[in-house]
């Protein structure tokens, strides 16, 4: 079948509409979301039942990196400092050394199984050495998994944080695949430009960002979202073009976002909620239709081999070595270890051999896509069972919704106060982005004159003003007052 300008969005939109409908019921049946994105895929592709024919890696690619600019950035902001603050050395070690050591024994293994050369094995080790962005945080936040000990946020920092580590990594073997006279020293200074760079970029890009959000002046809510998204490609070309890592400037960059009072915040983060899981779908199934399922099957062998030995062996030896220095349960890093999962980013990152033109490129590419198959699947399938297993999830009496998930949400609030500005407030002509209100509390109305006002972060508070404010708990209105610097009255009675 070939796709013309008149039916392609037509057979877009069908394609988008079938997964959607397929995600809302997969995990009834325990698959999880993002396999059956990439089965759509496969089945409307040339091998499939809608024969629709793309054979085009560098399309793919240009899909795959601004997809993953959106998914990162989105994961990004939805990172709590607060709780990956504890765990940062954690997620830092697992997503360097952990990732540059599952990628060398699994290229050790690839080399001793197969007639790679030394640096095509370490090459297809580094394409699947981090684990997926998108897998991760979908399928997590998708089964609600409550865990112990802030097992999740690690999870989650570590496969937001390691994608730029494998990128280089990447990068780096296929240049000495290509470049054969070139020795492993050689690749050192554009490591450290690019992870340098990068993290660099990403707190620059990060403040900017913010000083351009809050003094901004549109007349349009609607536009702030469009905003960010031109800060974010901003921010990732710009590390780029001067040789930092794009990655992981983006996803530095939203995590600094997240902690920040922004004017449309809530509209922002819903925004790119949205808009992850679109690129997520858009994703997948590119990738699906990519790959021919037919030229997988002479590869399905030496695939399973290779991905068991990621899973078993070289995924856990990454994990252990890379937190030996930590103090951590064997429960715990055994479970860091099953949550390896790889999906669309290695695949991404295996269209860069299809465009360079190197020998086993075809080969490289269909393994590590029945790679991050097989990893969704057994791993995917698997993570609360493992979870139960290894005694790290929460029952679900203890499960408890998070203070500023709470604030999000679309019900009452437990406690709710009038506060009336002074004209010796501290809050006096600042707008409410600028008071440094605390995270658990929201002001939901401003009562001014006989007008009630829905507030974003851009209304300037005025003397007379009336704060409708609302808490998930009584002792959080000390924070208001001190935020507000106005005197807390000696009573002051809920409403």
């Amino acid at each position: 079948m070939n796709v013309t300008i008149e039916n392609i969005l037509l057979i877009g939109s069908l394609l988008l509409l079938l997964s959607v409908l397929a995600g809302k019921t997969s995990y009834k049946f325990g698959v999880p979301t993002l396999i059956l994105f990439l089965g759509i895929g496969m089945l409307a592709g040339s091998d499939g039942i809608g024969g629709i024919r793309f054979d085009d890696p560098k399309l793919a690619q240009f899909i795959g990196i601004v997809s993953l600019n959106f998914i990162l950035f989105s994961g990004g902001l939805d990172t709590s400092w607060k709780a990956v603050k504890p765990i940062l050395r954690e997620g830092v070690a697992l997503s360097t050394l952990g990732v540059f050591l599952t990628a060398m024994s699994l290229g050790a293994f690839v080399w001793s199984v197969t007639d790679f050369t030394i640096y095509e094995s370490l090459l297809l080790g580094s394409i699947v050495s981090s684990t997926d962005a998108a897998a991760v945080f979908s399928i997590l936040r998708s089964k609600s998994l409550a865990l112990k000990n802030n097992l999740r946020p690690t999870l989650e920092l570590e496969s937001g944080s390691n994608d730029p580590m494998a990128y280089v990594l990447t990068i780096a073997f296929l240049t000495l695949v290509i470049n054969q006279d070139q020795s492993i020293a050689s690749i050192i200074p554009i490591f450290l430009q690019q992870m340098i760079v990068g993290g660099l970029a990403g707190i620059g890009f990060g403040i900017l960002s913010k000083f351009i959000i809050n003094k901004i002046k549109l007349d349009f809510e609607g536009l702030y979202p469009v905003l960010v998204i031109a800060l974010m490609f901003i921010t990732f070309s710009a590390t780029d073009f001067f040789g930092g890592n794009g990655f992981l400037a983006i996803y530095i960059c939203a995590v600094y976002l997240g902690q920040q009072d922004l004017i449309h915040k809530k509209t922002i983060l819903k925004m790119f909620d949205g808009l992850a899981w679109l690129m997520q779908i858009i994703l997948f199934l590119t990738l699906g239709l990519l790959v021919f399922p037919s030229a997988i099957i002479p590869y399905m062998g030496i695939g399973l081999l290779i991905s068991m030995f990621l899973i078993f062996i070289a995924r856990p030896v990454g994990v252990f070595i890379s937190l030996m220095f930590f103090k951590m349960k064997l429960r715990r890093r055994l479970y860091i270890s099953w949550v390896g999962l790889r999906g669309a980013v290695p695949i991404v990152f295996a269209t860069y051999p299809l465009l360079a033109g190197i020998d086993k490129a075809n080969m490289i590419f269909n393994i590590v896509f029945f790679i991050s198959v097989t990893s969704i699947l057994i791993q995917g399938t698997t993570l609360s069972i493992v979870a139960k297993w290894l005694n790290v999830a929460l029952p679900e009496k203890d499960k408890k919704l998070n203070p500023t998930d709470m604030l999000m949400a679309e019900n009452p609030k437990a406690e709710m106060k009038e506060i009336v500005i002074t004209a010796d407030c501290h809050a006096v002509n600042k707008k409410i982005v600028e008071l440094g209100f605390p995270k658990n509390a929201i002001i939901a109305m401003i009562k001014r004159g006989q007008s009630y006002i829905i507030p974003n972060g851009s209304i300037t508070i005025e003397t007379n003003d009336t704060l409708i404010v609302l808490a998930d708990r009584p002792a959080v209105f000390d924070e208001v007052y001190h935020a507000l610097k106005h005197p807390a009255p000696a009573k002051d009675f809920s409403l």
